[in-house]
């Protein structure tokens, strides 16, 4: 009698890779996909990118030029007005393209290998990136064309765009819940950020503003960052009214909440 050979053991099933390459494959598809959609698959998309923000620069240095020798601090207008429209709009940006962020993947959240998360994190660092460069390429162009003698603090500047970054996520966080959940609150946000343009100190400095408007104003966390990246553009700018501990505070709060209402809340959002 013949002895059978030993069946071989059963093969274990294939492991799936791990989490950690499965969401960075995700979030660098998702970072791809955005960069066809919103900036196309031309170099156009990217240089209005650029032109946006230069448009906004020479249309204040023209109307005030006329009107003012010099800006508040400095001798160019286009540097002055840079400093305080590159962090402000790229709060702006940042801010509403994280809150809609679920409604822009919408349909690309129903598949499991996509989170909210996943897409969150790809509008944060392909924006995040965008602004950087934008703002990099603008102020350098800036001193080049009109050779403006100035040391600029690479640090300083780092950390205002740091804040204005950590800021415009938690804003966004925030109202990607909000958006989501109340749908008249995007017409409500849309009307209280009319006057930040304004009210922000892109357009003059926060000494400038007399009193009691100026302690008012203090309470409003983009004149902390115009006024840290100013510091950096400009040695001899003492923006003391900064508060890192203000701004960064503030931060961690409104993320903590908008990330502890999209956990709860984040598949009634998506399925709804």
């Amino acid at each position: 009698m013949t002895q059978s050979a030993p069946l071989p053991p059963p093969a274990r099933p294939a492991r799936p890779p791990h989490r950690r390459f499965v969401t960075l494959r995700v979030i660098v598809a998702l970072m791809l996909r955005e960069m066809s959609t919103t900036y196309g698959r031309s170099a156009l998309g990217y240089l209005w990118a650029i032109l946006e923000p230069v448009a906004g620069i020479l249309l204040m240095t023209l109307i005030f030029s006329f009107a003012f020798r010099t800006p508040s601090i400095g001798t160019s207008f286009p540097l002055f007005f840079a400093s305080g429209i590159l962090p402000f709009m790229a709060y702006m940006d940042i801010s509403n393209k994280v809150a809609v962020s679920l409604r822009f993947s919408s349909k690309l959240l129903f598949y499991p290998g996509v989170t909210y998360v996943d897409a969150m994190l790809a509008r944060i660092l392909l924006n995040a990136m965008t602004q950087s460069l934008v703002s990099g390429l603008v102020i350098t162009g800036i001193l080049v064309l009109y050779s403006v003698d100035v040391i600029l603090d690479i640090p300083a500047i780092a950390l205002g765009f740091f804040m204005t970054f950590g800021l415009a996520v938690a804003v966004g966080t925030l109202n990607c819940y909000l958006l989501s959940v109340y749908p008249v609150w995007e017409r409500i946000w849309a009307i209280l950020n009319r006057p930040m343009f304004l009210i922000s100190c892109v357009l003059f400095t926060f000494e400038t503003i007399p009193l009691p408007y100026r302690d008012w104003l203090w309470w409003n966390p983009l004149v902390h960052i115009i006024g840290q990246v100013r510091s950096g553009v400009y040695a001899t700018y003492d923006a003391s009214y900064v508060s890192h501990l203000y701004v960064f505070g503030l931060t961690l709060v409104l993320l903590a909440l908008g990330l502890l209402l999209l956990r709860r809340y984040h598949r009634d959002i998506i399925n709804d």
